[in-house]
């Protein structure tokens, strides 16, 4: 399996995926560019885990790949520019966040800002952090969902490029929502928002999200259960 589109020669827009665990996240781009959805290569996956079983499905796709682990370093920050230096080298157009399980020190956010994105399981701002679907569960949310923002220094505070939501399941538990969650909803927001970023109708300026050259005023929010866009 390739990660590499045919461009006609111009720049293929490269990505570094970073994860952290199952990299299901990662499958979806890897066959969102198979599938000719995204017009983008992944120059580089980079784990905090060796044992991520992510770095498998990076390997049998034939990608490069790397381990960084913090407890290689005695301190935080040499990790961070450890973490950083890795990813520049691999002179990404976009540093993508795929269940990377650490929080990033400011000075690694402020290197890669305006490329740094994330997806986080929530609705934000709901539920920054942790334990999101038992949050939206406790509180009795009609839907629950994912968003993909920029990242800044601030936890899951960044702004918002895109969500995606399902209606929440009488019979729903933490586990089956978070499983819904993630193949209803991340699996197909992900690789559609990376391509509009690539396409460059999306980007970040001056702290906000611009869309089709004008200031981003409402999130899109795709209601992937009712196969509407809002």
């Amino acid at each position: 399996m390739s990660s590499r589109t045919e461009n006609s020669g111009k720049h293929t827009p490269r990505l570094v995926v970073v994860i952290s665990g199952r990299g299901r996240n990662l499958e979806a781009i890897i066959q969102a560019i198979e599938a000719g959805e995204l017009a983008a290569e992944i120059a580089l996956v980079i784990s905090n885990r060796a044992d991520a079983p992510g770095m498998q499905i990076a390997r049998l796709a034939g990608l490069n790949c790397v381990c960084i682990e913090a407890g290689g370093f005695k301190h935080r920050e040499d990790f961070d520019r450890a973490l950083a230096a890795r990813i520049a080298a691999a002179r990404p157009d976009w540093v993508v966040l795929a269940g990377f399980m650490r929080i990033l020190s400011q000075a690694f956010v402020e290197r890669f800002e305006a490329k740094l994105i994330n997806i986080h399981p929530s609705l934000l701002p709901r539920y920054k952090g942790l334990n999101t679907h038992e949050r939206a569960l406790s509180n009795g949310d009609a839907r629950h969902g994912a968003s993909v923002h920029f990242v800044t220094p601030d936890l899951d505070d960044g702004p918002t490029i895109r969500q995606g939501s399902i209606a929440v399941a009488a019979d729903d538990t933490p586990e089956t929502l978070a499983e819904r969650v993630m193949t209803e909803v991340e699996q197909r927001l992900y690789p559609a928002v990376l391509a509009e970023l690539v396409a460059g109708r999306v980007f970040f300026k001056d702290g906000v999200v611009w869309r089709d050259q004008r200031l981003q005023e409402d999130c899109p929010h795709d209601q992937y259960d009712r196969l509407a866009v809002t």
